[in-house]
C-alpha cells in the first residue's frame, strides 16, 4: 500500500489555516501529542501511525473520522454533515486520547514485566 504522508500534511495545514487553528489547539482538541502533530504537519517523519491518531485529528479538524486515512491512501475522503460535527460532545476526543494513553501504558508495563521475568534471579 502506497501511503502519501505529504498529502496528509498538506490537508492538515490547509485545514488548520482555514480554521485559524494552531498546532497546540489541534493537539489539545484531538488528544494527539504536540510532537506527533508537528511531525505529521511537517511531513518529515513518515511512519505508520495508530489509525486512531488520524481519526482524532480528522475529528478535531471537523472532518469525517476517516478523512485523513482516505487522504493517506489516495482515496476520496468521506463527507460529514456540518451539524453532526458540532453536535458531538467535545469530551469524546479527550476520552479517546485517554484510552489510547492507557493502552500504550498497559503495553509498556507488559514489556517491562516480560523483561523482569526474563532476568536471572540472584537466588538461582
Amino acid at each position: 500500500m502506497n501511503e502519501d504522508w505529504s498529502a496528509v500534511a498538506r490537508a492538515i495545514n490547509a485545514r488548520t489555516r482555514e480554521l485559524s487553528m494552531r498546532q497546540r489547539e489541534l493537539s489539545e482538541k484531538s488528544g494527539v501529542s504536540l510532537a506527533i502533530v508537528r511531525e505529521i504537519q511537517q511531513g518529515r517523519i513518515e511512519r505508520r501511525r495508530n489509525p486512531r491518531t488520524l481519526e482524532a485529528l480528522s475529528t478535531a479538524l471537523e472532518w469525517h473520522p476517516q478523512h485523513l486515512t482516505a487522504v493517506l491512501n489516495g482515496k476520496e475522503p468521506p463527507h460529514v454533515e456540518p451539524s453532526a460535527v458540532s453536535a458531538e460532545d467535545p469530551v469524546v476526543p479527550l476520552l479517546n486520547a485517554i484510552i489510547r494513553e492507557i493502552r500504550g501504558l498497559r503495553a509498556q508495563i507488559g514489556v517491562l514485566a516480560n523483561r523482569l521475568d526474563d532476568r536471572p534471579r540472584k537466588d538461582e
